[in-house]
């Protein structure tokens, strides 16, 4: 399934951590609900109550979660948030704006991990039936940035977080790889841009959506 197959729109962002996923998805739910559109905003970990418990042993579990067993605990959680969430909001005709999907585990897990990208692929899309978003924004920013980025925001870093550069360099590389891949599926939006110019990039590319 696609997400043409319902009469929804369906805006997923991807990105490094810290490349501003969040600030422009606020920016792309209050644009659109500015419109009239019934907006569900939702994130990969986490957008459900399976999701969260799933959030919690990958990103802050203590213990040693093994490549391939981080790979099925993400395809879990997005067999349950696509089926649960997602299609039922897409069919209500919503728009639904996902901070994370499967390009994300293509990366972290496929490029990060060091494990086949294509077996990654193939095990997300078996878990979702095949659902793929409208558009696929990627907000681009060197890794280097990015943690300065995560640095002044004085918090805790989650388990993928505080990986190494060369992790960080890997999951560009793959996230920009996968553009190229898909073109008609892909807007890549410098994440070094302001705020505001990067979400004028979004909506006009929206528009053409709606």
């Amino acid at each position: 399934m696609s997400a043409a197959d319902a009469p929804g729109l369906w805006v997923t962002f991807e990105g490094g951590d810290g490349s501003g996923k969040t600030t422009q998805a606020a920016l792309l739910e209050e644009w659109l609900a500015g419109r009239g559109r019934t907006v569900l905003r939702t994130r990969e970990p986490g957008g459900t109550e399976v999701g969260m418990l799933v959030r919690d042993i990958v990103l802050h579990h203590r213990g040693e979660v093994v490549s391939r067993a981080e790979a099925l605990l993400y395809a879990a959680d997005r067999a349950q948030h696509i089926e649960t969430l997602v299609r039922p909001a897409l069919a209500r005709g919503e728009a639904v704006i996902q901070d994370r999907y499967l390009d994300s585990s293509v990366a972290y897990q496929g490029a990060g991990r060091v494990i086949d990208a294509d077996e990654i692929r193939r095990l997300s899309l078996w878990a979702t039936g095949g659902a793929l978003p409208d558009l696929t924004v990627l907000l681009d920013l060197d890794p280097a940035d990015a943690r300065r980025r995560l640095d002044a925001a004085d918090k805790p870093f989650d388990r993928l977080e505080a990986e190494r550069e060369d992790f960080h360099e890997r999951v560009r590389a793959a996230f920009l790889r996968l553009a190229d891949a898909e073109p008609d599926r892909f807007l890549v939006v410098d994440a070094a841009l302001p705020a505001a110019r990067a979400a004028e990039a979004i909506r006009k590319r929206v528009e053409q959506l709606l």
